[in-house]
């Protein structure tokens, strides 16, 4: 199944994408009677799952004329048109692994593979949903980077778990653009001292916490639909041009590893979400660099997942 989160009500409505790429309210419909009202509610939950699921049959047994009906009544839209949050709209925490495909710390330069998995948090009100504007920062506004990146959520409470017990806990996949100001990246390569190059990195990390700063979705594909989430296409293009496209096996640090490393010190609960990081063919990596600008359209798309669209606006 594919899981999103209209904005609608005070916290947004959980919906259910059917075969012909709409989304069913399960809030307002009236099919999906004892169904939670929030996505993380729903993930790694049998018998929620199963309720969404009879939800989705029960749809797709109506009449024309009653589908229509839920469509005039709001309750079913297209994924195109439709208002969205993102597929979780209040993790308990948004971890973002970086340095985490070969190919991208090759154009780096300098960067080498490090020996366990880097991450670092982002804030809630960092995250923003498809079709919601990235709005740049009056006082930053010239180095906005992308960074398509693939994304798991967990479906379970998950706290110091084996890499072979990891994939338990995961309940799906979905898609984020972890935008970046690289206005303080270039301190972190100049740094010659210990202190200072951790002082420059935290700064560089700062430029990707702003508010709309981890566009996400527009859906979470659920565990089961994904036969092999290590051998995912995922592309960013900007303005229609591909800047990014790499497949998931490039990851260093795979799944599992990941889970089980993060998972030493933070307790996941249902809903959070992990970024996986960047491929190659980030706008700091190229010669000449690209950053993004107001009227920039970003599109990241995920194999089995879809495509995360977002318009570039000045702040």
């Amino acid at each position: 199944m594919k899981l999103a989160t209209l904005d609608s009500g005070q916290h947004g409505h959980p919906a259910v994408l059917n075969s012909k790429n709409e989304l069913l309210d399960l809030v307002t419909s009236g099919i999906s009677t004892g169904a939670p009202s929030e996505v993380k509610d729903i993930l790694g939950n049998d018998s929620a799952l199963a309720l969404v699921r009879k939800a989705l049959d029960t749809l797709e047994a109506l009449s024309d004329d009653e589908q229509q009906n839920l469509r005039q009544s709001g309750a079913l839209v297209a994924l195109g048109d439709a208002d969205l949050l993102a597929p979780v709209p209040r993790p308990n925490l948004i971890l973002s692994v970086g340095l985490n495909y070969h190919r991208h710390l090759a154009e780096m330069e300098g960067t080498p593979a490090p020996a366990f998995p880097s991450a670092f948090m982002k804030t809630i009100n960092s995250l923003n949903g498809a079709g919601k504007p990235i709005v740049i920062p009056p006082h930053c506004p010239d180095m906005i980077d992308y960074e398509a990146e693939f994304c798991f959520v967990f479906g379970r409470t998950c706290h110091n778990v084996s890499a072979d017990d990891a994939m338990g806990y995961v309940a799906g996949y979905t898609v984020a653009n972890d935008v970046s100001a690289r206005d303080w990246v270039g301190d972190v390569f100049s740094a010659t001292e210990p202190f200072p190059a951790i002082l420059s990195w935290e700064r560089n990390v700062m430029g990707k916490l702003f508010p709309t700063f981890t566009p996400c979705g527009p859906v979470i594909t659920t565990k089961d639909e994904i036969e092999d989430p290590h051998n995912l296409l995922l592309e960013f293009r900007l303005n229609g041009e591909v800047m990014q496209s790499t497949r998931t096996d490039d990851l260093i640090f795979n799944i599992p590893e990941i889970v089980s490393y993060f998972s030493k010190w933070y307790r996941f609960e249902p809903g959070d979400i992990v970024t996986t990081g960047t491929p190659a063919g980030v706008g700091a990596g190229r010669k000449p660099q690209v950053f993004m600008k107001p009227g920039d359209h970003a599109e990241v798309t995920l194999e089995g997942v879809g495509t995360l669209s977002n318009m570039v606006v000045a702040g």
